[in-house]
């Protein structure tokens, strides 16, 4: 669709699953387009698992947050900081 904002994904549905995982939209965006180049077997043995927000603590997603340098999550609690995060 032209004036997409997720237009130029590869693969698109690779990308909706990474973003629900919990990862940031560059990075999703990232490894689609990376899997629908090289094939998501092969992506798939590069680099680690972390797990979906869901299963972080608390502390460990607002030091998320401050290593994507948002701001106001200080206050949130864990379903809107997981909110936050992904529409980041």
């Amino acid at each position: 669709m032209p004036g997409d904002k997720n237009s130029r994904l590869k693969d698109p549905e690779l990308y909706e699953e990474l973003r629900d995982d919990g990862a940031s939209k560059e990075k999703a965006a990232r490894i689609s387009n990376a899997a629908a180049n090289e094939g998501r077997s092969e992506i798939g043995k590069r680099g680690g698992e972390s797990g979906p927000y869901e299963e972080w603590t608390v502390k460990e997603l607002k030091a998320r947050a401050r290593e994507l340098d948002l701001h106001g999550y200080s206050p949130l609690n864990k379903g809107d900081l997981i909110d936050k995060l992904r529409s980041h």
